[in-house]
């Protein structure tokens, strides 16, 4: 938090605006990420920056925080020039960067991951003491007494280690705090701890500047907003009087008059079935059956077991007991490979570690499950796999440089896309989708919807893992809900409300759901 004034020292009166940024512009080679952009902040304010992937919104914040330098334009701070040097400076200039991508080390402790850099010292010695206190403070803000100062942030769930990045923003007082997608990992409830501390931060008088594809959360957190399209700014206002579709038009440049809009499929036999199927911890005796043509959701709090069932399914975790068949044949126990020869895809939730090889280009991560087009005489044809990566990327609208470009040099939203298009080129007729929209903008949402229902009408079965009710209850034509391992009976997606999905995956009881 911003200092007190010294006793007796009269305060000067607050800036109109805490950050400016005008005329941003930065380009990497021919491609213009940032083409004038212009951005206002407040003191005490939520502001939430808002664009489909690609936009800029990730430039914009580098710029901001010193991991770039722009190529044009001026940034002030609290009336004085603002230019830093690196991260470092920016931070101790109050500037403090909390991405949606963990930047924590994972075998040091919480305090020291806290205070990584700016570690207390005196004569060569960190002071661990007041290191300890600062850290305590920090945490006690979030109200989270499990996550210990002196515990490793390895041994903490994803949701406690992004409030270890919280916590590292508020130790370092910050007078603009940036979070980029804070709560995708993060449980209901403790989305609605951080949004009770964005709350003081913001009455402390601090900046956050918030951003999100989840435009629910910009209305129930941000003040005003601002929009960047194709690297320029093309709106901002107030939120609470803003309709959302006028930010959805200023988003994608068009309207979106039906985001769930549905592609007529005939459900037919079954494809993949599951019999009281059990993991090393979770699932607990699934039983499942996903039908050829079908869009089958599962629903479930965060640790409910969802991953772990379909990661039992592929073969990435063992089955302990019961029987995992897909088109009649079973496959209990089989490994990826197999799974893959069988038809079977999964795109991992794990996007970072599990989706992509992050030191491979966009041709190779969306053609490594499927190479055997492009052999010829034990040669593999690289001109092959860039012309196929091509159809895709413009079929799925992904917005990169072109099939030789670093996956790394996309923004997350894209490189998730690159992972359900491998799924694609793959050819499988049985796919795994575990929170395939996680970290996408609404219109490249509203696209995947659309894509998912041609699938679903090629007689493609899809077994959807989300934790986003409105697309789950939108998209599917069936759905079921897991609860500490157990997953209940599949229901039509009609016989499903919010309140009772809630009331099954908090409570386990099925007969609450009717």
């Amino acid at each position: 938090m911003p200092a007190d004034p010294s006793p007796g020292v009269p305060s000067p009166p607050a800036p109109a605006v805490r950050l400016r940024m005008t005329g941003i512009h930065k380009s990497f080679g021919s491609t213009k990420a940032l083409v004038g952009v212009d951005l206002e902040v407040r003191p005490g304010e939520v502001h939430a920056l808002v664009g489909e992937n690609g936009a800029g919104k990730s430039t914009l914040m580098k710029v901001l925080s010193g991991a770039l330098q722009p190529d044009a334009g001026r940034m002030v701070l609290d009336g004085a020039a603002y230019a830093p040097r690196g991260p470092l400076e920016a931070r101790a200039a109050g500037v403090a960067m909390i991405y949606q991508e963990l930047s924590l080390a994972p075998d040091l402790s919480v305090e020291e991951n806290v205070l990584l850099g700016v570690e207390p010292s005196a004569f060569g010695f960190v002071r661990r003491r007041e290191m300890r206190r600062v850290v305590q403070e920090s945490l006690g803000l979030l109200h989270h007494p499990d996550i210990h100062p002196a515990g490793r942030v390895r041994d903490l769930s994803i949701g406690a280690q992004q409030l270890v990045e919280v916590a590292r923003a508020l130790a370092a007082r910050a007078r603009v705090v940036v979070m980029d997608e804070p709560t995708s990992s993060l449980s209901q409830a403790d989305t609605e701890v951080l949004f009770e501390v964005i709350r003081r931060l913001r009455d402390s008088g601090v900046s956050v500047i918030y951003i999100s594809h989840f435009l629910e959360e910009v209305r129930a957190v941000a003040d005003r907003f601002s929009v960047l399209r194709d690297g320029q700014s093309v709106g901002s206002g107030a939120v609470a009087s803003t309709p959302t579709s006028e930010i959805i038009r200023l988003m994608v440049g068009r309207e979106l008059a039906d985001v769930y809009r549905r592609t007529p499929h005939e459900i037919g036999g079954p494809v993949l079935d599951l019999a009281a199927l059990s993991g090393r911890k979770l699932p607990h005796g699934a039983d499942l059956e996903l039908r050829r043509g079908e869009i089958l959701g599962i629903s479930g709090l965060i640790g409910s077991g969802r991953t772990e069932l379909v990661r039992a399914v592929f073969g990435l975790d063992p089955v302990v007991s019961g029987r995992v068949r897909v088109a009649g044949v079973s496959t209990t126990g089989w490994g990826p490979p197999r799974m893959l020869d069988r038809g079977v895809g999964l795109l991992s939730e794990d996007r970072k570690t599990e989706g992509l090889a992050p030191n491979l280009t966009v041709a190779d991560n969306l053609t490594l499950s499927r190479l055997k087009p492009y052999v010829r005489w034990g040669l593999l044809s690289r001109r092959g796999m860039r012309d196929a990566t091509g159809e895709w990327i413009r079929r799925l609208g992904i917005r990169t440089q072109g099939p030789d470009q670093p996956i790394t040099g996309l923004s997350g939203g894209n490189q998730q896309k690159v992972a359900l298009a491998r799924l694609l080129h793959q050819q499988a007729e049985v796919l795994l989708l575990d929170e395939p929209t996680r970290g996408i903008d609404v219109g490249s949402k509203a696209d995947i919807y659309a894509l998912i229902g041609e699938l679903a009408a090629q007689d493609k079965a899809i077994l959807w893992i989300s934790s986003y009710l409105p697309e789950l209850l939108g998209v599917c034509d069936s759905l079921a809900v897991m609860h500490r391992g157990l997953l209940s009976e599949k229901r039509p997606v009609s016989g499903w409300t919010p309140e009772a999905i809630m009331r099954v995956a908090t409570g386990g009881d099925e007969g609450m759901a009717d």
